[in-house]
């Protein structure tokens, strides 16, 4: 098992279907009350690439994709067309969008994560597949130099500064990223006949644990 660091074709990807998940265990009480507790941390995505096939070109393309990642075997990045950025969709990513940590003069790696924020409640998304060259890092609303202050190991999502923070910074940053997947099938079955006539392959897509 391996996670090949290459992107499911952005234009395949484009009108799927999906979005994240979470396990909920709920206990109904006798006296009609619940208790929910869940086991998970964090939420996992799920999605169906058979929906945007749109050719027969479409198809080969997927099938190639599919024959080189041996099925369920190896994780590969998936563009998910609807979270992709740190920031608001319309907007380019900002290094003041999230922010991260706080610098303590010690610490000198850092996890990127993505915050979603609703009333008074939050979750950080731990965020393992920045896309190459749109990581943008400030220091308390100074923007930081890729290659002098810091790096990015885009295999990861760890920042590395090359001097610890100072104590009290707030450390930020703005990025593009994709979620690390695998194929949830071990097979894909479609015909010429369905295809034509409106019917599209069943191509589940689930993320993995980075």
């Amino acid at each position: 098992m391996a996670f090949h660091e290459v992107r499911f074709p952005a234009s395949l990807s484009f009108g799927s279907m999906g979005g994240p998940e979470r396990h909920t265990d709920v206990v109904t009480l006798a006296n009609g009350y619940e208790e929910r507790n869940t086991p998970w941390a964090h939420s996992r995505r799920r999605f169906d690439a058979g929906v945007a096939m749109r050719s027969l070109d479409d198809i080969e393309t997927l099938i190639a994709f599919f024959e080189a990642r041996r099925g369920q075997m190896h994780g590969f990045r998936w563009k998910d067309w609807t979270d992709f950025k740190s920031g608001r969709a319309g907007a380019l990513p900002d290094y003041r969008d999230q922010l991260i940590a706080t610098g303590d003069d010690v610490t000198a790696e850092f996890r990127l994560t993505k915050t979603y924020r609703s009333g008074g409640q939050s979750y950080a998304r731990p965020i393992h597949k920045p896309v190459r060259g749109t990581v943008r890092i400030g220091l308390s609303g100074d923007e930081q130099q890729d290659g002098i202050h810091y790096s990015v190991d885009e295999v990861t999502g760890i920042i590395r500064f090359r001097h610890p923070p100072n104590a009290g910074l707030e450390i930020t940053a703005g990025f593009e990223f994709d979620v690390p997947v695998r194929f949830d099938t071990d097979r894909i079955q479609t015909s010429l006949a369905s295809f034509q006539a409106g019917e599209v392959p069943s191509v589940p897509v689930v993320e993995i644990r980075a």
